[in-house]
């Protein structure tokens, strides 16, 4: 698989790019305020988060580039 990839939540509050299956960065909108994780995979539970979002399981749906560069533009 050729990274990054890019994802965004159903709810359209979460928006990610995934460097790696054990890295990520999220962008996540809460009100008019915008809060970046960068996430480095060490539990299970987190590495199984990044195959659900890889996989487009549990909400997640397949995103562009452009939109994840729009979000973090425009909201921080």
């Amino acid at each position: 698989m050729k990274f990054p990839i890019f994802r965004v939540h159903s709810n359209r509050k979460h928006y990610y790019k995934i460097h790696s299956d054990r890295s990520f960065t999220e962008v996540q909108l809460i009100g008019k305020k915008a809060f970046i994780h960068e996430i480095n995979a060490q539990t299970y539970f987190e590495i199984l988060r990044i195959q659900e979002m890889i996989e487009l399981n549990h909400g997640y749906q397949e995103s562009a580039e452009k939109d994840f560069e729009k979000i973090l533009n425009e909201k921080t």
